[in-house]
């Protein structure tokens, strides 16, 4: 069983499987675009924690938070040093000018985990890390994460699927758990519960009768179903119109419309908080 107590060197963490894929994390990444946490802080440091075989994502966060906050710096960590030099030659191709992202990015690598080694940090992302892990070790490493944190940031800690159109994540406060979303891709969307199987770790185990999370997926895939006319109107509006039914229905939803749109859902984390 891995443990978030094992380590590699002065990193905290396990070596995980390190799946990485081209523009999997967009829409987390947009997420991260919108907090507050992000445009408010005097030092904007984003940690990319277990970016996986390949520094793109880093790359990509990068790109996507420097156009609401053009200072932004990114910092990949991964707790295999050897992932951690291919992402440093990756860097100078494109310092280089030999890639489509930006020379001047504001992009660096350095071996780390749970820890999160160096500055305080403005947001902390860590997509498709913890899944690997028994659900007994998420609080702990949620407590290192957060320790790590500027006063006033955020952990965004959560999981996709591999081409990243289903993905749900928690956002954290130095306090703890605050909020709960899940993110779909609406074309040809069969239930909103197919987001269960890529739950964050503290609710994928705990999808069953009884539970809150269960009975919140329930009430999404029932609205989804009773808004199904409004397919012929395209796919957004009936997510649309499920969110709002969500938020009549007593669900303490976040946001709204503007987000809706974009596919996402956000409640308030003790209405899905394990029982």
């Amino acid at each position: 069983m891995p443990s978030t107590s094992s380590r590699a060197g002065s990193a905290v963490g396990t070596v995980t499987r390190g799946t990485t894929n081209t523009n999997r994390l967009r829409r987390v990444d947009r997420w991260i675009a919108a907090l507050p946490e992000l445009r408010r802080t005097g030092d904007p440091l984003v940690v990319d924690l277990g970016y996986g075989a390949s520094g793109v994502t880093a790359f990509e966060l990068q790109h996507r938070l420097a156009k609401v906050r053009p200072d932004v710096e990114v910092l990949g960590l991964e707790i295999d040093p050897g992932r951690v030099r291919t992402a440093l030659a990756q860097l100078e191709d494109v310092r280089a000018g030999s890639t489509g992202f930006d020379p001047r990015a504001k992009v660096g690598f350095a071996v780390g985990g749970f820890e999160v080694p160096g500055r305080h940090a403005a947001v902390i992302r860590a997509f498709n890390v913890l899944r690997q892990y028994d659900e007994s070790e998420v609080a702990p490493a949620w407590e290192r994460m957060l320790g790590r944190l500027q006063l006033g940031g955020a952990l965004v800690e959560g999981t996709c699927d591999e081409l990243g159109r289903i993905a749900s994540w928690v956002t954290l406060d130095r306090t703890g758990p605050q909020t709960f979303t899940v993110s779909l891709r609406l074309r040809e969307l069969d239930a909103p519960s197919i987001v269960a199987e890529r739950l964050p770790k503290a609710l994928i185990h705990r999808n069953v009768p009884g539970e809150r999370v269960h009975a919140y997926l329930a009430d999404l895939d029932r609205l989804w179903r009773v808004h199904s006319p409004l397919t012929a109107y395209g796919p957004k509006q009936r997510w649309m119109a499920a969110a709002q039914g969500m938020r009549d229905a007593g669900w303490p939803v976040v946001g709204g419309r503007a987000r809706w749109r974009l596919g996402e859902l956000t409640v308030r984390w003790e209405a899905v908080a394990p029982v």
